[in-house]
């Protein structure tokens, strides 16, 4: 394939510019073929970027965008009012054709609409949904939807579902078992749209459909694609964020107690960075918006710089293995 290239939405998130810029940059020394847009004020943009040493201009172009999305913004008002903002330019360079991807720390609801209305969803899928990967027992699982769409029916459970099994098995996952996440995994278990959910999959030829999991089973590594609405999705994964920070705060407390612990934590450091590594939710940043004619992620509005590296290597990935016309092909044959 030709060189990649990836949209940046450089004013969106917590930290802004100050953090997207030299995370963008640091992508392209880490992939040598990667080429970037920054989307947002120049005027800016070009004064972060000549505080940065060697920066390939080759392989980093700047388009102006003087509108900015604000993280509490309605969706709505952000399509109508603000067609020149950072977050807009970047996906419609994506429709253009002249990226490939894009990334954003944006307003979610935002980034979500936009998505919609400009790159449009492929045919039979009514709603993009979110999709991360969460640390498993076993290596990772898939969870969907992560907060895009609050209420949904049985039918977009199923296109969840059968959306998160064409990516993951894209991504490397060979026949990965799908399954619905629940309040047990007896059968009389769940609400309607869970229940209503489960009898189409178990009707689904070509998915690996294993029943309902619990939300410990999401970490026992019982399933590598669960399924869930957006309500229930962003809290396990909230809660997920915050549990491992405070297991991490626990234990940088238990080894400075004293001088015996300190030299116990100094032996168990390297296993500790390691640990930290597997499981920090910045190692993991980026969700995709799956569904859409085009490739979108979405990062975590305080991501840091790693954080938002992390993102953008997500999006490559999914621009290497050609992700939407996957989906496409896949989903003329399960839906």
């Amino acid at each position: 394939m030709s060189a990649p290239v990836i949209a940046i939405d450089a004013m969106g998130g917590d930290l802004g510019p100050r953090c997207i810029v030299p995370a963008s940059i640091a992508c392209l020394a880490e992939f040598p073929s990667l080429h970037l847009v920054l989307v947002g004020q120049s005027s800016l943009l070009e004064e972060l970027i000549a505080g940065m040493p060697a920066v390939d201009r080759s392989r980093l172009k700047i388009e102006n965008a003087d509108e900015i999305i604000g993280m509490d913004e309605r969706p709505a008002q952000a399509l109508r009012s603000k067609p020149d903002s950072s977050m807009r330019v970047a996906l419609e360079l994506v429709r253009s054709g002249r990226a490939n991807a894009c990334v954003s720390a944006g307003n979610t609801g935002a980034l979500m609409a936009l998505s919609r209305y400009l790159l449009k969803t492929l045919p039979g899928i009514d709603r993009p949904a979110m999709i991360s990967a969460i640390p498993s027992a076993n290596g990772f699982c898939h969870l969907l939807d992560l907060g895009a769409n609050v209420d949904c029916s049985a039918e977009h459970l199923y296109q969840f579902a059968v959306m998160g099994s064409v990516a993951v098995e894209a991504l490397g996952v060979p026949n990965p078992r799908v399954a619905l996440l629940n309040v047990g995994t007896e059968d009389i278990k769940g609400n309607q749209q869970v229940k209503l959910a489960a009898a189409m999959l178990q009707q689904a030829s070509g998915l690996n459909y294993i029943g309902y999991v619990e939300g410990d089973g999401l970490y026992r590594g019982k399933a590598d694609v669960v399924v869930c609405d957006g309500f229930v999705g962003n809290v396990l994964l909230k809660s997920s964020e915050g549990l491992a920070a405070m297991i991490a705060e626990r234990v940088e407390t238990l080894f400075s107690e004293s001088i015996g612990s300190r030299m116990v934590g100094g032996l168990a450091l390297p296993f500790l960075k390691r640990l930290h590594k597997d499981l920090a939710p910045e190692t993991h940043n980026g969700a995709s918006l799956l569904g859409l004619q085009g490739i979108v992620i979405k990062s975590h509005g305080a991501a840091d710089q790693d954080s938002f590296q992390s993102a953008i290597r997500l999006a490559l990935v999914e621009v290497r293995e050609n992700l939407p016309e996957k989906l496409h092909g896949r989903l003329e044959e399960l839906l």
